[in-house]
């Protein structure tokens, strides 16, 4: 292994491979480095990106007592985030206060709640801010939020949000924009571009374990997302025993998820799945969906879908629905379901209290087609309920602004974005890990629809890569930069080992690069055919294409190829420590097997360039027994398996799939 102060200058481009041959001409190439999304025009980064961003001058200093007023409508959990963003800040005592009597020796005093409350109304009027007029027909969204931060004199950070979720927004961006001892001199004006955002965990294989979910749920508050929607495939008691009720233990639990999920502004959608084999005109079914819609509700759940998605529909349940609605077909299934719906709405969702719009996923939940069973379900369906939609196909190659208005006519509504990426749980999706960016759809296409939410990974740390990116899409997708994104979901969990002190800025920064070679070698996502709809490795395709073209020249250029390229290979082979060592627990755990492939196709990659360099200084004994070793790790890494239980469809682990293994395979031939 290259020593740390090697691996150091090696991203600087100062260090020379210890692998170089003895003639010499192998030297380490400086590793490319992505744009960073650090400050944009002297601007602090902030995820979701905000509306509206600008300079207020000179930052704050936190430090001293910080008084922090707080309106009653702030929840608990909001202020309780603001003392802590304060106090990690540099703030030695924050005096938590309600408009009232002022507190004289405090250095800082910073003022959250309601938008529109006289003073913060006052100090965000000078903020340069374009805001709407109270009384104007375009007033800001529901979870909209401001921040202003003055410095001079007598400084002061004021934020208000339009509801006690914009509240609570608007203190996870303070947490952004505040560093050790400061609060950056800006203004903000932000408000979401859909109102439903989130996840829904709706794959095959094996469910989330419950500290998994409740980790998601602090982190989808974090990103702004809320919503989250529980409907595990293989939860027995969502779908084939959907009429049973939950054992104890399990309503427990979901109690549990219900209060994190509030603590962090996130809507927490029970859904339960009866298609299989529900009939629809038994009052005895009726009446068990109904008693296990009232069981959850019990513990707190307010809102609902009841999909239909992945069953047939081309005969009934029972005999009693055959005389209802006649023979079996796709319009009167969309008949059939359309009335259930109806009546839950009407009988349930309607009689009792906080219970939000009803949701559905359709029998024919792709595409935008007018069919029969779609047109039936939309003439009889009401317009309260919301539809799930998951683009021009299962697994859309790409989702646009026409998509999405089309399905908004077919349905006579804005649908809800089921997107299916990065799930990974179907056939062409054995072995792969889904680490590339939220890419392909296009911005502006939340004009039509009511919310966006993404089906992840069985691995749930993982599949922070694309939420964090849908995350930023879903709040703001006029402003969105996939690239942008991508790196800072590797920013993110390079910090969220830091947060838990066990990393410093130091290493923080190569877990960062190295997270990103990862993400390039686990970039692949498939259609349901096995096709990409994004390319495998396109970073290491780039580099390698550019070797082989440099290589092809002969003489002296095949050395400065290898020489060019041998710096990448190494940050390839010393990426699987850097995360070992930089990321949090669970995001290591869920990514072991590919770690480890990476760690032999990384060798593998050295190996091979080491062959080629002896092939080109004329050694050819050296360089075949090098190709022969390079071989021997290739298949190393091609016997490295998923984890039975854990991944759904099993298999050998992929990655670069095409590229680093044509690579190394063909090398032998150049």
């Amino acid at each position: 292994m290259v020593s740390l102060l090697c691996v150091l200058a090696l991203f600087a481009g100062a260090c020379t491979d210890e692998r170089a041959t003895s003639d010499g001409q192998d030297s380490a190439d400086t590793v490319r480095r992505k744009p960073d999304s650090s400050h944009r025009d002297g601007l602090p980064e902030v995820f979701p990106r905000p509306s509206q961003m600008h300079s207020e001058g000179e930052d704050v200093t936190v430090e001293g007592t910080v008084s922090l007023v707080v309106d009653p409508m702030v929840d608990p959990q909001t202020r309780d985030l603001a003392v802590r963003v304060l106090r990690g800040a540099g703030a030695e005592q924050v005096v938590v206060r309600e408009p009232g009597n002022p507190v004289d020796e405090a250095t800082l005093k910073i003022r959250l709640g309601n938008r529109w409350a006289p003073m913060i109304r006052k100090e965000l009027q000078h903020s340069g801010l374009d805001f709407p007029d109270r009384d104007s027909d375009e007033d800001l969204e529901a979870e909209s939020y401001a921040i202003t931060v003055h410095s001079g004199q007598d400084p002061a950070v004021v934020l208000g949000g339009v509801d006690a979720a914009g509240a609570y927004y608007a203190v996870q961006t303070l947490r952004q924009i505040t560093s050790s001892g400061r609060i950056a001199g800006v203004s903000i004006l932000d408000e979401p571009e859909v109102p439903t955002r989130g996840v829904i965990e709706g794959f095959y294989g094996s469910p989330w374990t419950h500290a998994e979910r409740m980790d998601q749920l602090e982190f989808y508050g974090s990103v702004k997302f809320n919503s989250y929607v529980y409907a595990p495939k293989s939860d027995p008691y969502h779908r084939e025993k959907w009429r049973d009720p939950y054992p104890s233990a399990q309503i427990d639990q979901l109690r549990e998820l219900v209060r994190q999920a509030a603590a962090h502004h996130v809507r927490f959608t029970f859904a339960l799945s009866p298609g299989q084999s529900i009939c629809f005109s038994d009052p005895t079914d009726w009446r068990a969906l109904v008693g296990k819609l009232q069981a959850v509700y019990d513990v707190g759940v307010r809102h609902f879908s009841v999909p239909f998605d992945d069953i047939s529909y081309t005969e009934w349940n029972c005999a009693a629905d055959r005389e209802e609605y006649g023979a079996a077909s796709p319009r009167a299934a969309g008949r059939a379901q359309a009335d259930l719906l109806n009546r839950l709405k009407r009988d349930f969702v309607d009689t009792h209290n906080g219970v939000g719009p009803l949701q559905t996923v359709p029998t024919e939940y792709s595409d935008t087609e007018a069919t029969p069973y779609k047109t039936a379900l939309r003439r009889n369906l009401d317009s309260s309920v919301r539809v799930m939609w998951t683009g021009d196909g299962v697994i859309p190659e790409r989702i646009t602004v026409d998509d999405a208005a089309a399905a908004a006519r077919v349905w006579d509504r804005d649908p809800v974005l089921w997107d299916n990426y990065p799930v990974n749980d179907f056939d062409a999706t054995e072995g792969l890990l889904m680490l590339g960016p939220y890419a392909r759809r296009q911005p502006g296409m939340t004009e039509h629809l009511e919310g966006l939410v993404v089906n992840p990974m069985n691995q749930a740390a993982a599949s922070k890569v694309v939420e964090f990116s849908a995350a930023d899409f879903a709040w703001n997708s006029s402003d969105f930069d996939p690239q942008r994104a991508w790196r800072a979901a590797a920013e993110y969990l390079a910090g969220e080992r830091l947060s838990e002190g066990n990393a410093d800025t130091e290493s923080s920064g190569e877990t960062v690069d190295a997270l990103m070679v990862f993400f390039d070698l686990n970039h692949m996502a498939p259609l349901p055919d096995g096709t990409p709809w994004l390319a495998p490795a396109p970073e290491l395709r780039e580099r390698l294409d550019e070797f082989r073209d440099t290589w092809e020249a002969g003489g002296q250029s095949r050395q400065r190829a290898v020489a060019e390229l041998r710096g990448y290979a190494r940050a390839v082979a010393d990426a699987p420590e850097h995360i070992r060592e930089g990321t949090a627990e669970d995001f290591v755990a869920d990514v072991r097997p590919w770690l480890r492939a990476t760690d032999a196709w990384g060798e593998a990659l050295l190996t091979t360039l080491d062959g080629l360099s002896a092939r080109a200084a004329g050694n050819e004994d050296t360089a075949t027994e090098r190709f022969r070793q390079a071989a021997d790790l290739a298949d190393r890494a091609e016997s490295v398996h998923t984890v039975a239980g854990q991944t759904r469809p099993q298999g050998p682990v992929r990655l670069a799939e095409g590229v680093l293994d044509e690579f190394v395979r063909q090398a032998p031939e150049m």
